[in-house]
């Protein structure tokens, strides 16, 4: 130990004793690289030299950080001891000559021992080697340590009173640890229920005051505390509303001007800023004209909106009624804050950048915290002369593959009944019955009439199952052919079959084939007759041919015994070949005869 105070005392560079003292005192077995029995063994004497420094500090009235102090010749610089003593372990522990967690240790041991005024100064001495802690082999090993440390002061501080020190340990924690370290984010969401508002329940005696508007105006701070309680209970969020309408139009009545605004700024003087205001209700007049009050109170407003409507774990979704409400209000606040003096415009477009940004980071928690940085790839080229080996896949490519592994049985899958079938036309139709029903009152526009996939997809499927369906579609279009059975009451006697339909249209295509026969056979005789008379004019054959409209006896007996349904293909086959017969005569032997 004696070896270590007589070291802090030297003038000389760290690095050209610094190593040397500590192979004096521990004699280690290797001679850069301390074992862990032999780190155990220096920390323990350090942590000892650190607590007689300390006291002797104490005893002298001194502060810790400025007990013993030396000064450099080259900088004049004026070191203590103790940052001295801080310095040569840090150096140590950078250049890996002792573990890396010996350092913190000490300074957590510095700080539990140091007052608040002395851990100021303290603290002043970790930020100026934040860079030095912060590198990878010092921070995996002490971060935690360092944490632990942060937080101590953190309690130990007044939040009304050490609101500067508060905020310098945060920021440093901010910097220290990395964006996506879990240990600095409220991964839950919690509240801090125990930062109570306190205020007067009863009004004061002998003093005019709108005691009503006071109760009213600071009991928005318990909404402000826990803004979740809003979503629970709707009865709150009106209860909240109502009030801060009431708060907002005593703002709206009362409007600041730039004189007022530039003489209760606090920028000039931060120093003296307390983030509690007071809450008596004698100032409540006071703290209406005190444009940055009046900030922060509307600030609070636009950071509770803006939770109720960010997307999170739990489901704050709220009435659609709500929403609305919420929308207004936090227009009236923007326009508030805009007006309010000095640089309202300015103050308002830096809150609204702020709030902005906040939604990454409530979308980076809800997904988890990712880890920003990201890792190198190694870019390995396969060794000369060797191809690099495509992957196979079982089903050929990556993306079959994973198909198949998704299903659990897929033999069964690929032969189930239920996979490829056509549906019934019953089935299939049953929307456009539905459609043509005139009680349903279906628009022409929506109707399933109008839409052609649909439609050609039932003639496919009706040609397949009803034939007799799919022959009505030529005379009443794509309504004709939906089975009759679908159709409401109103609508199926348009579309139904009678009894004796197909009797009539045989008997009608019965009769157009036996004319269209007569037809034929009468152009046959007209012809005869004009080859065998030779030179009669156009009268003569009109004549002929009007004799020739009766047909012979034998005609009208093959044509009552042909077969009905069949009359009108054998009417042409006839009919064809009569003529066919009857132009081969007139070639062969009457050659034909020039008209004069």
């Amino acid at each position: 130990m004696d070896a270590f105070r007589d070291a802090i005392l030297q003038r000389a560079p760290i690095e050209t004793f610094a190593l040397k003292t500590v192979q004096e005192f521990i004699q280690p077995q290797k001679q850069t690289k301390l074992a862990q029995d032999e780190n155990q063994m220096l920390e323990n004497m350090l942590r000892t030299l650190l607590q007689e420094l300390v006291a002797a500090a104490a005893q002298s009235g001194e502060q810790i950080m400025q007990y013993g102090q030396l000064i450099d010749d080259d900088d004049d610089n004026i070191h203590g001891q103790i940052p001295h003593l801080l310095d040569v372990v840090l150096y140590l522990c950078e250049k890996e000559h002792v573990e890396g967690g010996m350092i913190f240790q000490l300074l957590e041991d510095l700080t539990e021992m140091s007052t608040m005024k002395n851990c100021k100064d303290v603290f002043g001495y970790i930020e100026s080697k934040q860079d030095i802690l912060g590198k990878q082999e010092l921070f995996a090993r002490g971060k935690l340590v360092m944490l632990r440390t942060c937080n101590q002061l953190l309690r130990r501080l007044s939040k009304a009173n050490d609101v500067v020190f508060c905020g310098r340990i945060l920021m440093f924690l901010a910097h220290f640890f990395p964006l996506s370290e879990r240990s600095a984010v409220n991964i839950k969401g919690v509240f801090n229920t125990s930062n109570e508002t306190k205020y007067e329940k009863d009004p004061p005696k002998g003093i005019s005051v709108d005691f009503n508007f006071y109760k009213t105006f600071w009991s928005l701070q318990e909404y402000f505390c826990n803004p979740a309680s809003l979503i629970s209970a709707s009865t709150k969020w009106q209860k909240f509303s109502s009030s801060l309408a009431v708060v907002l139009n005593t703002f709206d009545a009362q409007p600041l001007s730039e004189e007022e605004g530039e003489a209760n700024s606090l920028e000039e003087e931060a120093a003296t800023f307390n983030i509690k205001y007071l809450t008596s209700s004698k100032l409540m007049g006071l703290e209406l004209k005190d444009s940055s009050f009046r900030r922060h109170i509307l600030l609070q407003c636009l950071i509770m909106f803006d939770y109720l409507r960010a997307p999170g774990k739990n489901d704050k979704d709220l009435p659609s009624e709500t929403m609305e409400e919420l929308k207004s209000c936090e227009d009236r606040v923007k326009k508030l804050l805009e007006i309010t003096p000095p640089k309202g415009k300015e103050f308002l477009r830096a809150v609204e950048h702020i709030l902005e940004r906040e939604k990454n980071w409530v979308w980076w928690k809800r997904d988890g915290c990712p880890p920003f940085e990201k890792q190198p790839i190694d870019k390995k080229s396969p060794n000369a002369g060797q191809k690099k080996r495509r992957q196979r896949w079982r089903l050929g490519n990556k993306e079959l593959s994973q198909l198949w592994r998704w299903a659990d049985q897929n033999p069964n899958a690929l032969t189930d009944s239920q996979r490829v079938r056509t549906p019934d036309i019953a089935d299939y139709w049953k929307p456009l019955a539905e459609d043509m029903d005139p009680s349903a009152g279906i628009e022409d526009e929506y109707h399933h009439k109008n839409n052609r996939v649909y439609c050609w997809k039932g003639l496919r499927f009706t040609a397949r199952q009803d034939l007799e369906g799919f022959s009505r579609f030529t005379e009443m279009g794509i309504e004709g052919v939906v089975p009759v059975e679908l159709l409401p009451p109103e609508v199926r006697s348009k579309y139904q079959a009678k009894p004796n339909e197909k009797a009539k249209r045989a008997k009608k295509e019965e009769a157009k084939g036996g004319s269209q026969e007569t037809e034929g056979n009468q152009i046959g005789v007209s012809n005869s007759e004009a080859e065998a008379e030779g030179g009669r004019g156009d009268a003569e054959t009109m004549e002929s041919d009007a004799i020739a409209d009766t047909p012979t006896p034998e005609e009208q007996q093959r044509l009552g015994g042909s077969d009905t349904e069949n009359g009108q293909e054998a009417g042409q086959i006839e009919d064809a070949e009569t003529e066919e017969a009857g132009l081969m005569d007139t070639d062969l032997d009457h050659p034909p005869t020039p008209v004069s």
